[in-house]
C-alpha cells in the first residue's frame, strides 16, 4: 500500500440529484454549462476518480428534464442538452443556436514536449522525417462547444493507486461556454483541481545547462553572475551530478560481466550516486549554493532503475526483496506501490535532507509501463508532487506535460528545442494556447537547447521573451561551444540580456501576485487576447498575449538594416503605454493593427491605462518579500492587490497591499490619485519597508501626500517621471495626488519626436532641420509632411509616425 502522503484525496462522485439517465446515457449536470455525458450499452458507468478528473461533487444544479421515446432534453438557465439515441445526433442549444457536440473550431491546448522541434516541426532522429506536432484540444472553441473525452483515462483508486480500468464506452465532458473562455477554463479546474501556488523562488531567473561542471567551476560560474549583479534564484545541476558518461569505465561493468539486462546494463543516463570525481564534497557544495540564496534542482532519468554500483542499491534491493549479493537491478516500476514508497524514502529523501530543493524529472522513455495504459510520466509527476508536498509548504517539480489535469503538477518542461528563430516564433503561441487546458506554468529552454545557430540577436530576443514568459530558465546542450552565459554574447546583446535578467528578478512581486490569482481565481499569467476581446484580430495575432494584464508582443524577427525590428500587432481600444519606450497609443473603438518598430533594447510591452506595476528593488539573489518596493503607476483608473506570504521565511500568514488609482479632470488640469491600504499578517513583510511611487507617464506636476488623511512631507525624487519615497507602515492609509497640466496631442507628439531624433542615426543637420520643422507643425498633417519629406531612414520615419493615431 502507498504511504499515506502519496494518496490524493479526490471527491469523484456526482450528487445523485445532478444525475439523469436515459437509454444508454448517464448525464451529470456539473455546472449550468458543463455536462458529463457517459454512454454505455451495458450501463457500466464510472464513479471513481480518473487521472484527469477528481471532483464531480458539485452543489445541486437547477435544471429541467423532459424524457421522450426518441429524445431527452436537459435544460439549465444557460443552455439545453438534447440527447438522441445516436451520439452523433446529440446537440447543444446555446444562445439560440443548435450546435453539434464536438471539437470543430477548437482553439487547442498544448503538447507533451518540444524535444527535437524546430518551431512546430519535429525532426525524427532515426527516420529523419520532419512533421508538425499536433496540439491537443482545449476547452475553448470558436463554436462555443468543446469536448474532452476521459474514457481512456485510468481509474485513480481511494488507496492512491492507479488501476487499469477505463470507461466503458464514452466519457465526455461537454464545455458549452460560448466565448466565455475564462469560465470554461475555470470549469476545467472545478472538476480536475486548482493549479497549486508555486514557490516564489521559481519566478526568478534559473541557470541550467547540460554540462559536466565540477563543484569549483559551478561556483565560479555563479560568482560571475554575482560580479555582474545578475540575480539568480534557481541553480540546476543536470545529469552529470551523478556518474553518467563513463559508468562502464568507472565501475568496470563490462569487465565484470555485468553489462546484461539482469544487471541493468551500462547506460549512464539513469543515476543516483553523486559523482565525487566532479563533486568530491557534494554536501558542502550544496551548502555553498544555498548560502548564495539559491534553490537547487537535480535532473532525473529514472527509467533504468537502481543498479548495483549505486550507493543506495543495497538498501533499495533489500527493500524490494532482492539479495544485493546477486547485483540484480531493481527495475523501475512506478505502478508498484512498494517500489514507489522506497523510491522516495530511500533514494530522494536523503538528498533532500542534504540540500536538494526539488527535482527535475526528465522522462523521455515513452508512455508504456508495467500497468497497461499507465504513462510513467503521469505517475512520476503525480507521486513526485505529492511526495514533495510532504515536507514543503509549496510543492514543485519540473517535468513534461502528461495530459489534461497536468496543471496540478507544475512546472512544465517543454524539452530540448532547436536554437532557431522558428522556435522563438512558435513559443508565444505554444505558451498561450496551453492556457486553454489550464496549463499555465510552461518552462522553455530559453535561448533554445541544441543545433541551430549562435546569434547574439536571437539569444537576446529569446531572453526578452523569457522575461515575459511563465518561467525564465536559461538552458542549452553540453556542446562546449554553445552557452547561454550572457557575457559570451557581444555587440551589446549580452549586456542588454543582463538588464532583462535583472528586470525579471525585479518583477517577482508582480509575478507572485499573478501566481496567487492563478491559484485562487483560475486566471493565468499568460492569456490569449481572445479571452478579453472577441474580434477576429485577437484570434489571428498569434504572437501577442496578455501577461498579467500587460500586452506583450515579443520580437521574433531579425533587425532590418535600418536598426529596427518590425512587430505586427493588434491593439485593443484604449490607452496603452510601452513600459520601455514610453510610447503612448490611444486606440479608437474596434482596435487597430499597427507595425511597431523596436531596437535591440526592448520589445513591445504595453500597459493599459490605470496599470499598477510593483517591482522589487532589493539587490542580490534573494526572492523574499522585498524591503525596497517600487510601484510604477500609469495614469487612469485601476486597482492592484499585491499578495505576499511568509512561505520563504517559514511564516504561515498572508499580507495584502491594495493600490487604487483614480483619474479626474478640472478644466486644463488632470488629477491622478493613488490610495494605498493594507491588511493581513505584518510579520510577513519587512518592518522597514520603503515604497517608491513612480507616476511613470506623468513628467511634471504638483504632488501632495496624505497619511491617514493628514498632509505629509515626503522625499520627492523625480527622474523622468514624478516620484516620491514613503516609509511604509502597515494598516495606514496613504493618498498621493498629482495635479498636472493637460498637454495637447501635438505637444506630446513633438516631445516624443525629440526623444526619437536624439537617438536616431543619420545626418545631424538633417535631424536638426526636421526637429525645427516638427516644432513649427501645428497639425498632424503638417507633422506628416515634415517627417515624410526628411532624408532620414525609412525606419526612423516609421518610428516618428508610429503613435499618430493617438493624436487624431
Amino acid at each position: 500500500m502507498l504511504d499515506r502522503h502519496l494518496i490524493a484525496h479526490p471527491h469523484p462522485a456526482a450528487a445523485p440529484e445532478n444525475i439523469v439517465t436515459w437509454g444508454a446515457y448517464r448525464v451529470s449536470v456539473l455546472q449550468d454549462r458543463l455536462f458529463r455525458l457517459e454512454r454505455s450499452e451495458t450501463h457500466c458507468f464510472r464513479d471513481a476518480a480518473t487521472q484527469s478528473v477528481w471532483f464531480r461533487d458539485m452543489p445541486s444544479q437547477h435544471f429541467c428534464v423532459k424524457k421522450g421515446t426518441k429524445r431527452c432534453t436537459i435544460s439549465t438557465a444557460a443552455c439545453t442538452l438534447i440527447l438522441h439515441e445516436r451520439r452523433e445526433d446529440c446537440r447543444i442549444v446555446l444562445n439560440g443556436k443548435k450546435l453539434r457536440i464536438g471539437n470543430r473550431g477548437n482553439l487547442f491546448g498544448t503538447y507533451r514536449t518540444l524535444d527535437l522541434c524546430d518551431g512546430n516541426l519535429y525532426h525524427d532522429p532515426v527516420t529523419h522525417e520532419v512533421k508538425p506536432i499536433a496540439l491537443g484540444t482545449g476547452v475553448c472553441s470558436v463554436t462555443g462547444i468543446a469536448v474532452f473525452d476521459d474514457a481512456a483515462s485510468l481509474t485513480l483508486g481511494e488507496d492512491g493507486q492507479v488501476r487499469a480500468e477505463c470507461g466503458d464506452g464514452t466519457d465526455e465532458y461537454i464545455f458549452a461556454y460560448g466565448h466565455d473562455y475564462l469560465a470554461a477554463v475555470r470549469a476545467l479546474y472545478a472538476i480536475s483541481g486548482n493549479t497549486p501556488l508555486i514557490p516564489r523562488y521559481a519566478l526568478g531567473n534559473w541557470w541550467s545547462r547540460y554540462y559536466a561542471y565540477t563543484d569549483r567551476s559551478y561556483l565560479a560560474l555563479l560568482k560571475k553572475f554575482e560580479d555582474r549583479d545578475v540575480p539568480l534564484t534557481v541553480a540546476t545541476i543536470d545529469m552529470d551530478w551523478h556518474y553518467s558518461t563513463f559508468v562502464d569505465r568507472k565501475f568496470g561493468v563490462t569487465a565484470k560481466g555485468r553489462d546484461t539486462e539482469f544487471y541493468g546494463g551500462k547506460d549512464g543516463w539513469t543515476g543516483y550516486t553523486w559523482n565525487e570525481d566532479l563533486f568530491p564534497d557534494w554536501r558542502a557544495f550544496l551548502q555553498k549554493i544555498h548560502e548564495k540564496n539559491l534553490k537547487i534542482t537535480l535532473n532525473l532519468h529514472p527509467a533504468e532503475g537502481i543498479r548495483w554500483w549505486e550507493e543506495c542499491y543495497p538498501r533499495m534491493a533489500a527493500a524490494m526483496g532482492i539479495d544485493p549479493a546477486t547485483y540484480e537491478v531493481v527495475r523501475f516500476d512506478i505502478a508498484d506501490p512498494n517500489f514507489v514508497n522506497h523510491y522516495f524514502s530511500l533514494i530522494h529523501k536523503p538528498y533532500e535532507l542534504a540540500g536538494v530543493d526539488f527535482w527535475w524529472i526528465d522522462w523521455q522513455q515513452g508512455t508504456r509501463s508495467d500497468l497497461e495504459g499507465l504513462d510513467p510520466l503521469w505517475a512520476l509527476n503525480h507521486y513526485h508532487t505529492l511526495d514533495h508536498a510532504k515536507n514543503h509548504a509549496l510543492s514543485l517539480i519540473l517535468s513534461r506535460y502528461a495530459g489534461i489535469g497536468s496543471h496540478r503538477y507544475p512546472i512544465g518542461f517543454s524539452g530540448d528545442s532547436y536554437i532557431t528563430w522558428e522556435t522563438l516564433r512558435y513559443l508565444p503561441y505554444f505558451t498561450l494556447t496551453a492556457s486553454n487546458v489550464g496549463y499555465t506554468w510552461w518552462s522553455h529552454d530559453i535561448g533554445g537547447h541544441m543545433c541551430g545557430e549562435t546569434d547574439g540577436e536571437l539569444y537576446l530576443r529569446h531572453v526578452q521573451f523569457g522575461v515575459f514568459s511563465p518561467i525564465n530558465r536559461l538552458h542549452c546542450s553540453c556542446e562546449p561551444t554553445v552557452t547561454k552565459e550572457p557575457w559570451a554574447y557581444g555587440n551589446g546583446t549580452g549586456a542588454i540580456a543582463m538588464d532583462f535578467l535583472r528586470l525579471r528578478h525585479r518583477l517577482i512581486p508582480f509575478l507572485y501576485t499573478m501566481n496567487y490569482c492563478t491559484h485562487t481565481e483560475g486566471k493565468a499569467l499568460i492569456e490569449p487576447l481572445y479571452y478579453q476581446w472577441d474580434v477576429p484580430q485577437a484570434y489571428s495575432n498569434r504572437n501577442e498575449y496578455l501577461f498579467g494584464g500587460l500586452l506583450v508582443a515579443p520580437v521574433t524577427q531579425k533587425l532590418k538594416k535600418d536598426g529596427y525590428a518590425r512587430v505586427k500587432v493588434w491593439l485593443p481600444h484604449g490607452r496603452w503605454t510601452d513600459i520601455f519606450t514610453g510610447d503612448c497609443y490611444v486606440v479608437p473603438e474596434g482596435g487597430e493593427e499597427k507595425t511597431l518598430l523596436r531596437r535591440l533594447e526592448s520589445i513591445p510591452v504595453l500597459a493599459p491605462a490605470g496599470t499598477i506595476l510593483p517591482f522589487s528593488m532589493d539587490r542580490g539573489n534573494c526572492s523574499e518579500n522585498p524591503h525596497y518596493l517600487r510601484i510604477d503607476c500609469y495614469a487612469g483608473n485601476g486597482k492592484f492587490q499585491l499578495y505576499e506570504d511568509g512561505g520563504e521565511i517559514g511564516v504561515s500568514g498572508e499580507f495584502f497591499t491594495e493600490f487604487t488609482m483614480t483619474e479626474r479632470f478640472e478644466e486644463n488640469i488632470a488629477v491622478q490619485s493613488l490610495v494605498i491600504t493594507s491588511h493581513g499578517d505584518e510579520e510577513v513583510i519587512s518592518k522597514e519597508r520603503k515604497l517608491e511611487i513612480r507616476f511613470a507617464d506623468i513628467f511634471d506636476g504638483t504632488l501632495s501626500v496624505f497619511v491617514d488623511g493628514l498632509p505629509s512631507n515626503v522625499d520627492r525624487n523625480d527622474d523622468e517621471a514624478v516620484c516620491a519615497a514613503i516609509a511604509f507602515a502597515p494598516r495606514r492609509e496613504y493618498r498621493l495626488e498629482v495635479r498636472y497640466p493637460i498637454q495637447d496631442a501635438m505637444a506630446k507628439q513633438r516631445g516624443r519626436a525629440l526623444r526619437i531624433l536624439t537617438c536616431a542615426e543619420g545626418d545631424n543637420e538633417e535631424k536638426a532641420r526636421l526637429r525645427r520643422s516638427i516644432a513649427a507643425a501645428k497639425t498632424q498633417e503638417e507633422y506628416l509632411v515634415a517627417v515624410d519629406g526628411s532624408r532620414l531612414s525609412q525606419g526612423e520615419k516609421m518610428r516618428l509616425k508610429e503613435t499618430l493615431s493617438a493624436t487624431k
